[in-house]
């Protein structure tokens, strides 16, 4: 982010105008799918029965993945919040976000459904089941597409009410809505990841004298952040997860709970941010990072939508017997390597048609 927040405001023009993209942070992104995929193939092929949780590979991942992934977020989105209309950015968010979200949805839905017939001989029993269960898929299977669009929803609401936002405003939006003590369905995901793609818009909105200030001071923050982000790792455990305490503070332990999770992924995501930056700078000639770039960063959200479907239909998968580490390990790059196969033929797909 300190890269990014370097090019601030004209990054954000200039993205409206069709300037180049920034391939540093289709890097960063193509990386971070990469490690959400890895995640759940660590939750649902090589660890079961909520052994995952205690997996320090799994710990490692879910201490920034998501969170970093919202703060670019909010970096990219600062362009639409500032320079396109109200409606017109809404419009293009779920045209983006919402309608490919809608279209995995159905085609998971329509996997269950065929899988019961077959299964049964008998169809569900009536419509109305049948919408429920679509729609506890779409916002369960797909929660990050969900957060993402209300945290945008939001803040350019902000934006329209308040005119020139500044980061104080959106500081405090961003306090306000992770203490907002609310539980319901993925209300508490939204609530840990809101704050973090307030950061991504803050670095975007900051000035050249803010930008000034953490360049002077990078290298004292990366050994503050460093050691913040070690000791958040070694004390974080299955409580410490958003899934499991729900964002909510009711007693010493909880406090201290969600305290170590933002403060957590807060500088853990700083740390990865830089090494990503740093990474790409010094391999951005290579083919295997071009291809984390270009392959897999500028199709995040496809293989978001894919690894969703895939793995919340392996939550209907039982395994009688558990496999050997090494037979795990290799279903799961199998796997792995296969939801990366399908984006691309849907991708190859879809542009095709484009030019029908």
């Amino acid at each position: 982010m300190f890269h990014c927040s370097a090019q601030s405001t004209e990054c954000s023009s200039q993205a409206l105008k069709g300037a180049p993209r920034d391939l540093s942070l289709d890097f960063a992104k193509g990386m971070l799918i990469i490690l959400v995929i890895i995640g759940h193939l660590i939750q649902y092929v090589i660890c079961r029965d909520n052994e995952y949780w205690h997996s320090p590979y799994f710990k490692f991942i879910y201490m920034f993945h998501m969170p970093l992934f919202m703060a670019i977020s909010g970096y990219l989105s600062h362009g639409a919040l500032v320079y396109k209309s109200l409606s017109r950015s809404v419009a293009d968010r779920v045209k983006q976000l919402l309608l490919p979200a809608l279209f995995c949805g159905t085609l998971l839905e329509a996997i269950k459904l065929g899988a019961f017939k077959l299964a049964t001989g008998s169809a569900p029993t009536s419509l109305r089941d049948v919408l429920f269960d679509l729609a506890k898929e779409l916002v369960g299977s797909y929660w990050f597409i969900w957060t993402t669009f209300a945290s945008f929803l939001f803040m350019r609401s902000l934006f329209a009410l308040c005119g020139r936002v500044s980061a104080w405003v959106i500081g405090t939006s961003a306090i306000v809505v992770a203490l907002t003590p609310l539980t319901v369905s993925i209300v508490p995901l939204a609530r840990y990841t809101y704050p973090f793609f307030c950061l991504g818009v803050v670095f975007a909105h900051s000035k050249e004298w803010r930008t000034a200030i953490i360049s002077r001071y990078k290298s004292l923050l990366m050994v503050l952040l460093s050691g913040m982000a070690c000791a958040c790792y070694f004390n974080w455990n299955k409580t410490t997860y958003a899934y499991n305490n729900l964002v909510l503070v009711h007693d010493t332990e909880s406090a201290k709970q969600v305290l170590l999770m933002f403060f957590g992924s807060a500088s853990a995501s700083a740390i990865a941010m830089e090494v990503l930056l740093q990474v790409w700078r010094f391999g951005c000639s290579s083919r295997v990072v071009l291809f984390v770039a270009v392959g897999l960063g500028q199709r995040t959200l496809v293989l978001y939508l894919i690894q969703g479907t895939v793995f919340r239909l392996m939550d209907f998968i039982s395994f009688e017997r558990p496999f050997k580490l090494s037979v795990r390990i290799a279903i799961a790059a199998a796997l792995g390597a296969g939801i990366v196969v399908i984006a691309a033929a849907m991708q190859w797909v879809v542009r095709g048609l484009r030019r029908i």
